[in-house]
């Protein structure tokens, strides 16, 4: 293997959070049977086995407000302390993408200052909602205003729909709601014009953007039809999420990345492994499938390209 990967879309799962969500209600999160296993050593036992450089950790869903600001800005501090603490213990192969504790918009921007000026953390991960609160929402505009301005990268997430308990027809939200969701928000970003106000973020959208590649057209259409002409931004739909970057965690092949590359070129795709949420036998079927697939271009393959990618979009990680 020629080329180490750069791994987006990478969890952790430290015992005090899972006691503390399991304690809040989350005892099977999201729909799911119950909560993976995680420990650093099988993370990096992982990331050996697939040739894995670094891994940018960070919190899946429910995230860490769960309904107390107080005890969520606790949370999100104590994760995020520890977080950087494994990447310091592991230099170079542990990257950071801090927890914020949202929809608590004080403690959210308390949260950026300390993370980027004291941990000095690679980026943030943001959940398509906080309780209902997605993310084209004005009262969000403070937590945008600040992350442009550190021009910082800002990992999406999916979690739950405020709807899942009938949309979801009683299995698992990652399986569609979480695709679904990620399209939801996306969309709110680019119809509330929060992009084109915040244009030196750099954002990162899991699994391959969701169901964003297929209904591009049909979003961009619906925006120029219902956003009046004198409220229309300086770029289409189209061309904001052409700007976006894309992880290929999950099943990205045979059909999603072909679905994704028709709406962005390969300088957009980075690599995800979504461990430890994939179980490791399924991450690395994922990723042998990854590197069994047609080369996105001639001389480079998707470990070259989407490693090239991550350092333009990372150049003071660690090495």
């Amino acid at each position: 293997m020629t080329s180490g990967l750069i791994d987006v879309h990478a969890h952790l799962l430290p015992d005090f959070y899972v006691q503390q969500a399991t304690a809040a209600g989350h005892a099977h999160p999201d729909g799911m049977g119950g909560w993976p296993t995680w420990s650093v050593q099988a993370h990096l036992d992982l990331m050996d086995r697939n040739g894995i450089e670094t891994a940018m950790l960070s919190m899946s869903s429910p995230g860490v407000h769960f309904g107390d600001d107080k005890a969520a800005r606790l949370l999100a501090r104590r994760v995020n302390e520890y977080t950087a603490e494994v990447a310091r213990d592991h230099r170079g192969r542990f990257g950071t993408f801090v927890s914020l504790p949202l929809p608590d918009v004080d403690g959210a921007l308390e949260e950026i200052a300390f993370a980027f000026d004291e941990l000095g953390a690679d980026g943030l991960a943001l959940l398509t909602h906080t309780h209902g609160m997605y993310l084209g929402d004005a009262r969000l505009d403070p937590v945008f205003a600040e992350l442009d301005r550190r021009r910082a990268v800002v990992f999406l997430h999916p979690t739950s729909p405020v709807c899942w308990e009938q949309s979801a027809l009683g299995r698992p939200r990652p399986m569609v709601e979480y695709i679904f969701d990620t399209a939801r928000t996306v969309t709110d970003l680019v119809m509330a014009g929060v992009l084109i106000r915040h244009p030196d973020m750099r954002v990162i959208v899991p699994h391959c953007g969701g169901a964003i590649p297929v209904l591009a057209d049909r979003i961009n259409e619906f925006m120029r039809l219902f956003v009046p002409s004198q409220e229309a931004p300086p770029l289409d739909a189209m061309q904001q999420l052409r700007a976006l970057y894309y992880d290929i965690a999950g099943t990205a092949f045979p059909r999603q990345v072909p679905a994704l590359l028709k709406l962005v070129g390969p300088d957009r795709v980075l690599f995800g492994s979504d461990y430890c949420w994939t179980p490791a036998p399924l991450a690395d079927a994922h990723i042998a499938a990854v590197d069994a697939a047609e080369p996105p271009a001639q001389g480079a393959t998707w470990r070259s390209l989407t490693t090239a990618n991550a350092r333009r979009l990372f150049p003071q990680s660690p090495r």
